[in-house]
């Protein structure tokens, strides 16, 4: 399966964006999606996840209440609405997919996010 991830930009501290990652070549209700992200000069971390059907999530404690990852496996798209961005929100953020948790056999090529103070 191939992933793209989009959305990313420049945003304000305390604003909000949306990205999106959509597959092709397979359908995305096989795999537990999830979001990580790499700052600059740090290593990728992980920042939620969600399974098959969207029914349950997971995230990073920094990401918790701020953040909200989301799926439409009839898109094929998976979603990370980030809300109160705040300048330490700033990276790369990937999306991965894998046929169970613990596993990110496929991944997209990253989305900008840039969050000025």
């Amino acid at each position: 399966v191939q992933l793209q991830a989009s959305g990313g930009g420049l945003v304000q501290a305390g604003g909000s964006l949306r990205l999106a990652c959509a597959a092709s070549g397979g359908p995305l209700v096989r795999y537990v999606m999830s979001w990580f992200r790499q700052a600059p000069g740090a290593e990728r971390e992980f920042v939620a996840r969600v399974s098959w059907s969207g029914g349950t999530t997971y995230y990073v404690d920094s990401a918790k209440g701020r953040f909200t990852i989301s799926r439409d496996n009839a898109k094929n798209t998976v979603y990370l609405q980030m809300n109160r961005l705040q300048p330490e929100d700033t990276a790369v953020y990937y999306c991965a997919a894998g046929e169970s948790y613990g596993s990110f056999d496929y991944w997209g090529q990253g989305t900008l996010v840039t969050v000025s103070s």
